[in-house]
């Protein structure tokens, strides 16, 4: 049943193709599922929603975007969850996230996250970034896709709320930051830094690595310090990435106050 702010009318094949990077970059769309999800979106960033898609009804509060209604059979035949909530919405893409351009006012707390693969991680990484007021997230190309659908499931409709790059410049990146004063901490678990001077740093870009290798020896060459989360590694060796960046961005987030 159409609406009167309907879309043209896309095939149940083009949302499917979103799945994948490949679908999103030529359609400059992706998915975002779920109500609390799409509420959020709707709240904060009404105007990058190309359309919400939904079985049977739409929520009120989402009226003034352009609608579409499905059965439940077509919608499950898009989404991309094993438990379809029936409403998603379709999303531009940010067109600078796969560049290497340095925003005009990049903030004063970023996160860089090299090779962290697991997408479950990467959206949860966003999410907390966005929550602790962090305003940016740098990422290595070899990094999960933070368009894929788990990891903007676990951003929890955040997804926007900080400028993203996936880019092979991220050294470039780094450089150009650094030149603008930024100090980039990298948390190793070797370093010497202590949590506690975190505060010390004005201009800040966190950096985390892959839980399997750490940090590489030249992004550790560029950081300007290096910070060592202290843990019981007679129990436990390591930290789960995204916990380890939580405690950090929290940390990071109470010495800016």
């Amino acid at each position: 049943m159409p609406t009167e702010h309907q879309p043209p009318l896309k095939s149940l094949k083009w949302y499917r193709k979103l799945a994948a990077r490949k679908g999103r970059l030529e359609a400059g769309a992706f998915v975002v599922e779920g109500e609390r999800a799409v509420r959020q979106l709707v709240a904060g960033h009404a105007d990058e929603i190309v359309e919400i898609v939904a079985v049977d009804r739409v929520p009120a509060a989402f009226r003034a975007v352009p609608c579409r209604l499905l059965t439940e059979d077509q919608f499950a035949g898009i989404s991309q969850t094993r438990s379809p909530q029936g409403i998603l919405a379709v999303v531009s893409l940010p067109a600078e996230t796969y560049s290497a351009e340095v925003p005009a006012a990049p903030g004063d707390r970023l996160l860089l996250l090299e090779d962290v693969q697991d997408p479950g991680n990467v959206g949860g990484l966003i999410r907390t970034a966005a929550a602790f007021g962090f305003s940016g997230v740098i990422l290595t190309p070899k990094c999960a896709d933070p368009y894929a659908p788990k990891a903007v499931q676990s951003t929890a409709g955040s997804i926007l709320s900080v400028w993203l790059r996936r880019t092979a410049g991220y050294q470039e990146m780094l450089a150009v930051l650094k030149q603008r004063g930024y100090t980039v901490v990298a948390a190793d678990l070797d370093g010497d830094m202590q949590v506690s001077d975190l505060g010390t740093v004005d201009k800040l870009v966190l950096a985390l690595g892959s839980e399997a290798a750490g940090l590489s020896a030249g992004l550790l060459e560029l950081a300007g310090l290096r910070l060592r989360l202290p843990i019981a590694r007679d129990k436990a060796e390591s930290l789960n990435v995204a916990a380890c960046g939580a405690v950090l961005m929290y940390l990071a987030s109470r010495s800016a106050e």
